[in-house]
């Protein structure tokens, strides 16, 4: 299961009023569980059937090459300058009210505290998220109809 899949799955969980989720897809199951203060995440691959006796069973795969250690790899992280607008929520981000229709704000725009800049649609809502800070919008970070999760950057203020 993709690990961003799994990360949305925990947070829809944590922020919901339910307390248990089992999924069950081609990749395996999983299940969690939200108790008092701790969430408990549970992985188990499909089962796997023997053949029954007197059929081919194939050659088992070879190894896989060995991976490059976590340590080795080394992010660059951008640091923007500016106010980041946050994503208060998970969902799907939208520049505009309706497809077809002008963006909110565009790169160069000057904003108000309180303006509307996009639309995060969660669970069929579209939620109108607005600025925070008066300024003027130096960059876009999300692409129309991405999804997006809580806490990701949507927009840089100046």
């Amino acid at each position: 299961m993709d690990l961003r899949k799994l990360k949305t799955l925990i947070d829809l969980v944590s922020d919901s009023n339910v307390s248990e989720l089992e999924i069950t897809e081609a990749e395996g199951k999983i299940r969690i569980v939200k108790g008092g203060g701790a969430m408990v995440h549970s992985y188990a691959p499909p089962p796997m059937y023997a053949p029954p006796p007197g059929t081919y069973a194939p050659a088992p795969a070879p190894a896989p090459a060995p991976v490059a250690a976590v340590a080795d790899v080394v992010p660059v992280v951008e640091v923007p300058v500016g106010h980041t607008v946050k994503s208060p929520m998970v969902g799907t981000f939208y520049r505009s009210s309706t497809p077809g229709a002008n963006a909110f704000v565009e790169v160069g725009d000057t904003i108000k505290e309180g303006e509307t800049i996009c639309i995060v649609e969660a669970m069929k809502i579209l939620n109108e998220i607005e600025a925070d800070k008066t300024g003027t919008v130096t960059r876009v970070l999300c692409d129309n109809g991405q999804a997006v999760e809580y806490g990701q950057p949507l927009f840089i203020i100046e």
